[in-house]
Parts: structure tokens; C-alpha cells; sequence
């Protein structure tokens, strides 16, 4: 039973800087859980998202193959057809000297190239507090568990008792911290390394989307590699 209540001894025998590190931890495991459970969810749904772009392209016109991307502005396949429509409208527009420093190809790129990198950062959100808890909860839980072998020390020698049982229980107590920075971090670790594998996932896709799309702009017509030379698919602009 004593080790049923173990962690709960050593909150009720701790100092305030015991507590505070117990407090600290469970502040960092539930900040990670957080990140973990509403990044996997957007890394879900924009995995369902690229797999639907491909329907953009079995459309006649741009404006049906924009309808099958959905109304959703946070859609980032969406996103960056209208930023590519636009940059496409915008140098048809504007002034002969900004055909003169840069041409349609550039200037598309540049602008698919800025909605990449804005969505890139919208990704990655969260992920630096998975990293931080990764690599620290373990440094903060031995932190924890020194202070209290240090404190449970001074207690048994102030009693004149230095006898084994006396000894093993409340420094068996005072490592549970590392336990619990050790439950901490391995959590925050596996969840970084998987969301950003899925990240990496989702930036291939939608790279490729983007390379299809400014082969459509300059060209009027997306690109496909095949086994043999490239196919040319045509789309009418909307």
C-alpha cells in the first residue's frame, strides 16, 4: 500500500521546490498531450485533404476544379490555388515593368513559393514545446529527485536513524520524480518524431500540388511524369 501512495507522499513530505518541480511536470506532460492531440488531428485531416486534390485535377475548368477543393480557407491546397490564380492575374495586369524584372514562371513560383512557407509555419506550430519538454522533462525530474534524497538525507541524519528501512523509503519516494520526467519526455519524444513525419508527409504533397499548379499557370496545362515521357494533362482556365 505505502507504494500505491508513493507519489502522493511525496507531495505531502515535499518542500516547495519538490512541489513546484511535481507541478512543473505535470504542466509540461499535459502541454505536450495537448500539442500532440490537435497537431495529430490537423496532420489527419490534411492527409485526407491531399488525397482529395486529386480530384482538382479531373475537371474541366479551373472554377469546378477550385468547387472540389471544398469552401474550407484553411484548406492549404485550396490556399495556394488562389494564390497561384492570383499572381497569374496580377502579372497580366500590372505594368510592362514588371515583366521586365520578372517573368510569369518567377513570379508564380514566388508566390506559390511564399503560400508553402506560409503553411510551413502554421505546421510546425507546437512543435518546439514537444521539443523542449522532450529534451528538459528528464533534466527537471533527476533535478527533483536529487532534492529530495538531499532532503530525506538531512531528515534521517537529524533523527539519529540511518538503518536501511528507514533509508529506502523516502529515497525510493524522491525517485519517482525521475520516473515521472522520465513519463514526461518519452511521450513528447515519440509524439515530435511522428507528427513530423506526418508534416513531411503532408509538405511532399503539397509541393507536388504546387509544381502541378505552376506548370497550369504558365502553361495551361498540369504536367505528369510517367513511366515513359511526361504527359501533359490540359485544363481549361476558369
Amino acid at each position: 500500500m505505502d507504494s500505491q501512495f508513493g507519489l502522493m507522499n511525496v507531495w505531502n513530505q515535499g518542500d516547495f521546490v519538490t512541489k513546484a518541480v511535481a507541478v512543473l511536470l505535470v504542466g509540461m506532460s499535459l502541454a505536450s498531450w495537448i500539442v500532440i492531440i490537435v497537431k495529430a488531428l490537423d496532420v489527419v485531416r490534411y492527409k485526407r485533404l491531399a488525397k482529395h486534390s486529386q480530384d482538382f485535377w479531373h475537371s474541366e475548368d479551373f472554377a469546378t476544379a477550385l468547387n472540389k477543393l471544398g469552401k474550407d480557407d484553411s484548406n492549404p491546397f485550396r490556399a495556394l490555388a488562389l494564390e497561384g490564380r492570383e499572381a497569374a492575374a496580377h502579372h497580366r495586369n500590372t505594368k510592362a515593368h514588371l515583366h521586365d524584372a520578372l517573368d510569369v514562371s518567377d513570379w508564380i513560383t514566388r508566390a506559390l513559393r511564399n503560400g508553402i512557407d506560409a503553411f510551413t509555419a502554421r505546421l510546425q506550430t507546437g512543435l518546439a514545446i514537444l521539443a523542449s519538454v522532450g529534451s528538459t522533462a528528464p533534466f527537471i525530474g533527476l533535478f527533483g529527485t536529487v532534492w529530495g534524497i538531499y532532503h530525506a538525507l538531512m531528515s534521517i541524519s537529524s533523527a539519529g536513524q540511518a538503518t536501511i528501512d528507514k533509508v529506502a523509503g523516502p529515497i525510493g519516494e524522491a525517485l519517482i520524480m525521475t520516473a515521472l520526467g522520465l513519463a514526461v519526455a518519452i511521450p513528447a519524444v515519440l509524439g515530435y518524431n511522428a507528427l513530423v513525419r506526418g508534416n513531411k508527409f503532408v509538405l511532399t504533397k503539397l509541393n507536388a500540388f504546387a509544381h502541378d499548379l505552376h506548370a497550369y499557370f504558365v502553361t495551361g496545362a498540369r504536367v505528369q511524369s510517367g513511366s515513359g515521357d511526361a504527359i501533359v494533362v490540359p485544363l481549361k482556365k476558369g
